[in-house]
């Protein structure tokens, strides 16, 4: 999530919004983007969040366009780490070739899994927010790509987005809508 955050941050400083690194919030320290009830709901249900990296779309550059390209980014930056980590899966080429007598093998285990996870974790971190609804990135990028008057309308939808969205996650629907392309992207950057 971290991750995710940053690249939010960062790609709104580029297309000239400086909010996020002058609050402090344009960090790799975690702790910087906790939201302590995202965590909490975490740790106790399927969905959580980290704390929004604030962007104030009227100093982009180019507002509607820099809006899809600063949403777009964190789910961009989680498919890069999956990548990244399904690339490193190659390097070590799976536990199940290393001689188990080896004594690095305990080493060896542990980071292979995390890897995997890893790809999965980002693969469905990126999917999940792809949902074109506010306010997840997808609903961001939907809203920029729109034709300004359809926009306006959809931006309105973005005070009952959430309610929406625990509805579609606890009845199942996201479940069913995200998992297809999450088996899809994390089986081609694993190799499966």
């Amino acid at each position: 999530m971290t991750f995710h955050e940053y690249a939010h941050g960062w790609v709104a400083d580029k297309r000239g919004d400086p909010t996020a690194r002058l609050l402090g919030r344009l960090t790799w320290n975690p702790l910087s983007h906790l939201d302590p009830l995202g965590t909490l709901a975490l740790i106790f249900t399927p969905v959580g969040w980290a704390k929004p990296v604030p962007v104030n779309f009227d100093n982009l550059r180019h507002p509607r366009r820099d809006m899809v390209l600063v949403a777009a980014a964190g789910p961009g930056a989680n498919l890069i780490l999956a990548s990244v980590c399904a690339w490193l899966l190659r390097l070590f080429d799976g536990p199940e070739r290393i001689d188990e007598a080896a004594w690095w093998f305990l080493w060896v285990t542990p980071i292979h899994l995390m890897l995997y996870k890893s790809v999965l974790i980002n693969v469905a971190l990126a999917v999940f927010n792809l949902i074109p609804l506010l306010p997840l990135d997808g609903g961001r990028v939907m809203a920029g790509l729109l034709p300004p008057r359809q926009a306006a309308s959809y931006g309105r939808l973005e005070r009952y987005g959430f309610a929406i969205l625990m509805v579609l996650i606890f009845s199942g629907a996201v479940d069913r809508l995200i998992w297809p392309p999450i088996a899809l992207v994390a089986g081609l950057l694993l190799g499966v």
